[in-house]
């Protein structure tokens, strides 16, 4: 695995790369392009409700729940996108469209770009990134050894139950968006609470008007987890597995996002799947870079951390997981370590 300790004298020039990424007018935003692909996501989402308007009450309909366990999952790459204000230069306007997708998914866009955020400005940090502090899991063996009761016992099974759980993520998007209306200073809270609102309304209504309760839950239970499951395989190849910021450590801003990040290869089929994601390091160097513009920034970024000795990692999609099951198995070890008993 990468190591952080770098020379004291090795802070990364990222004001310089910053200039050739501008030079290159990767940093422009890319309006037509967005629209262009919001608007064939809405014809999409509509094609899928009249699919399943037509169908009727059909075990056919878990096809269509697969299609929309897709659809949810672009829909929410197209919020990401937003929170980070790659798509236009208006922040109204981002939040708009990031509100707007958050409602159509039933995910609080206020709460989720607050938690997210604080996952950029800290990646992989053991105490301030949201995303290494998960009950259900540990990403370091000082967190695997904190686990009491069930959630000890889940740490140590934690690299077979990954991908079981992953299957709930959908599930704790919805809760932590209903969770996230109590706080008062939820930006947006009274329109959040409306789209959410509206979003559990018009999905169970739709679910159990046209389908019979035994195929609806069954609906229900394919749709959330199989986009629950497309999400997290997403998002956790970035950083899951890769080297961890202890508290007290200080890593200048070049080298944290590079080292604590990995690429997907895979070409346009895998930056399609996953929403651009798969340019991870390019995409926490610049937050708010158009999604299609990264994979033009790649051979920029890569090519300025070979020449500067600042490791950079990229490998395949499977490869991507075995690396973070083995860590997360690996860090969990030492609750599977027999205790010595005293003769």
């Amino acid at each position: 695995m990468t190591s952080l300790d770098t020379p004291a004298t090795a802070v990364g020039n990222y004001a310089e790369l910053a200039r050739a990424i501008r030079a290159e007018g990767l940093l422009d935003r890319r309006n037509g392009r967005y629209v262009l692909r919001i608007a064939l996501n809405m014809v999409a989402f509509a094609a899928g409700c009249v699919a399943f308007a037509a169908l009727g009450d059909s075990w056919w309909q878990l096809l269509v729940a697969v299609f929309f366990a897709v659809m949810f999952a672009q829909l929410a790459f197209v919020g990401h996108d937003a929170g980070h204000h790659q798509i236009f230069s208006s922040k109204r306007a981002n939040t708009a469209i990031g509100l707007w997708h958050g409602g159509m998914v039933g995910m609080s866009f206020g709460a989720w770009i607050d938690q997210h955020n604080r996952h950029h400005q800290a990646p992989n940090h053991e105490e301030t990134d949201p995303d290494v502090n998960i009950a259900v899991l540990a990403f370091t063996t000082g967190q695997s050894l904190e686990k009491r009761g069930f959630l000890r016992w889940m740490a140590k099974h934690q690299a077979y139950l990954f991908f079981p759980l992953l299957l709930l993520e959908g599930f704790s998007l919805h809760v932590n968006a209903v969770q996230s209306l109590r706080r008062k200073e939820l930006r947006g809270r009274r329109v959040e609470m409306f789209l959410l609102l509206g979003h559990f309304a018009v999905y169970l209504t739709a679910v159990f008007l046209v389908l019979s309760p035994l195929t609806g839950v069954v609906f229900i239970l394919v749709h959330q987890c199989l986009w629950g499951l497309y999400m997290g395989c997403s998002f956790a190849p970035g950083h899951k597995g890769m080297p961890t910021i202890a508290a007290g450590q200080r890593i200048d801003f070049l080298h944290r996002q590079v080292l604590t990040s990995r690429n997907i290869s895979g070409g346009r089929l895998v930056e399609f799947a996953t929403g651009g994601l798969n340019y991870q390091i390019e995409h926490h160097l610049f937050p708010t870079m158009p999604r299609m513009n990264l994979r033009r920034a790649k051979p920029i970024v890569e090519r300025y951390c070979a020449e500067h000795g600042i490791e950079y990692t990229e490998c395949g999609l499977a490869a991507t997981y075995g690396h973070v099951l083995r860590h997360l198995h690996a860090v969990s070890a030492p609750l599977r370590t027999p205790v010595a008993v005293p003769a």
